[in-house]
């Protein structure tokens, strides 16, 4: 049982850069994801700040780090073992925020393992940052519309 939910962040024109890069992933790298958010991040949120899995980037984003294969994760935390999946070198990003109620918001991820170069993460990470100002400005106005009635 999951302690945490999910929200995948969706722009005003409908875009999803979280569900649009998901949709890339070999299915490999998807079950190392699958794992990594279903038995660490859920189960686990905050409490992994300072691990190896979840780095605070400051005024709310965050980098969830999944640097292990499917196999690995689920022996690691007890999930079940799919020997279906290919091995696969795993080295994602998820940029995600918590606003609170449990809730995980997931902005957008790379794999930095395609390129591991500090200005393509860098890029990535301007890039987060600018979902989840855009997020928050959604969240005003969204309270500004429930205010008017």
């Amino acid at each position: 049982m999951s302690l945490w939910t999910t929200e995948v962040y969706v722009d005003e024109q409908g875009s999803s850069p979280f569900s649009t890069w998901l949709a890339g992933l070999s299915e490999a790298k998807f079950g190392a994801l699958d794992a990594g958010l279903r038995l660490v991040l859920l189960a686990r949120g905050l409490q992994l700040s300072g691990s190896e899995w979840l780095k605070p980037l400051g005024d709310g984003l965050w980098e969830f780090r999944v640097r292990h294969d499917a196999t690995a994760i689920n022996n690691m935390f007890g999930g079940e073992i799919s020997s279906a999946l290919r091995r696969e070198g795993v080295l994602l990003r998820v940029f995600c925020h918590f606003p609170g109620n449990k809730i995980i918001l997931l902005l957008s991820g790379y794999d930095k393992g395609r390129d591991p170069s500090e200005k393509r993460q860098q890029k990535q990470i301007a890039r987060a940052r600018k979902c989840l100002t855009a997020w928050r400005e959604i969240k005003k106005r969204e309270v500004a519309r429930r205010r008017r009635g």
